[in-house]
């Protein structure tokens, strides 16, 4: 795959960083006009809409079908911009073929099905189809299976090749909806230099507060360019409304973006504070396991009559704890103070726990 070719549409300057946005949905006609017409007004180039919806539940809103295709062409003809959308079948390679979509991406539970990628692959081969393709991580984090996906593709005949970074699904809360778990994107581009990478910070995160840093992070670590969800009306989004921005909002987060020079002199200090951001992270991590084992002990010190306050442990505790950290070079108040406060929050979540009749 070393012959891949950067993923440009014709009319657009190689931009660095790429940017697509739209909403995660095209719900109505309406919507998709809207928020084509305000992104198109702040300089977007290529508009994303998702037609069809893969939900692991049934239930939830799955896409409005080939109906919205017709809305992406009216984007095209009212707006000049380029439009993309995500296929996981080959009924939805043809269809969004024929109506002239100019970018395809293929999903997270795709790419970790090699029949589904090899489907795709079969599909856009026999169209003899010259696309640029944007395959997505598989949702557990393992990079050969994402390499896998990506020779599909390549195979089929297609060079316009590019990787979505959008995380990896993990068990219980976290800080980010998809754990980034950047190490595996880092690896993919040392295996494949010329390998465009684009980073979807709306996946990653969760919550549209975190866009803005993610999207900076994964600019810092050399990422090639950003999808980013964006709805006219986001509260009232019919899917993943919580991650989603107004175009002006994307607007202002694209331009207070830093674009570092390769060359700077800080590169070393860069690299040191993305490990910085990653421990913390780490950091809050443990900490969120932490109190989940703090409420299974309230829990069963409510169903044994325990009280919450165990003095000599909570000693124990300090005594032990303060002592490694000064062997380790940390000051015993640093690590007191840490401790207390762990501690407090510990017991909080306990009483809480106790105070819960249910």
């Amino acid at each position: 795959m070393e012959d891949l070719q950067p993923i440009t549409l014709e009319g657009i300057v190689p931009q660095k960083p790429l940017l697509i946005a739209g909403p995660c949905s095209a719900e109505t006609e309406e919507q998709v006009i809207q928020t084509a017409t305000e992104l198109a007004a702040n300089g977007v180039k290529i508009f994303r809409a998702g037609i069809w919806k893969p939900r692991t539940k049934p239930g939830g809103f799955e896409g409005v079908g080939v109906e919205g295709l017709q809305w992406l062409k009216k984007v095209k003809e009212l707006t000049g911009m380029y439009t993309s959308t995500e296929v996981a079948t080959k009924q939805h390679v043809e269809a969004a073929l024929e109506a002239g979509v100019d970018l395809l991406w293929i999903g997270a539970r795709t790419s970790a099905n090699p029949f589904a990628m090899q489907e795709i692959a079969d599909a856009l081969q026999e169209a003899g189809a010259d696309v640029p393709v944007l395959i997505k991580n598989p949702v557990n984090p393992d990079l050969e299976l994402w390499i896998g996906a990506m020779q599909r593709i390549y195979n089929a005949g297609i060079k316009r090749i590019g990787a979505i970074h959008r995380g990896f699904s993990a068990y219980g809360k976290h800080l980010y909806r998809n754990l980034p778990q950047w190490h595996i994107p880092i690896e993919l581009r040392r295996r494949m230099p010329n390998l465009p990478i684009i980073c979807d910070p709306s996946h990653i995160g969760g919550k549209r507060e975190l866009v803005a840093p993610i999207s900076q992070q994964a600019l810092d670590m050399g990422f090639d360019g950003l999808i980013i969800e964006s709805h006219c009306d986001p509260d009232c989004a019919w899917s993943d409304k919580s991650q989603q921005v107004t175009p002006d909002v994307l607007n202002f987060i694209v331009n207070t973006l830093v674009l570092r020079d390769e060359s700077h002199t800080t590169e070393s200090l860069t690299l040191l504070r993305q490990q910085i951001d990653t421990l913390d992270n780490e950091l809050l991590e443990v900490l969120n396991k932490r109190m989940r084992v703090s409420r299974e002990i309230g829990q069963y010190k409510k169903e044994h009559r325990m009280p919450v306050l165990q003095a000599g442990r909570y000693d124990d505790i300090i005594q032990s704890r303060v002592k490694l950290a000064m062997e380790m070079g940390m000051s015993s108040d640093f690590m007191k103070s840490v401790l207390a406060a762990i501690h407090e929050e510990s017991v909080r979540q306990q009483i809480e726990i106790l105070n819960n009749r249910k």
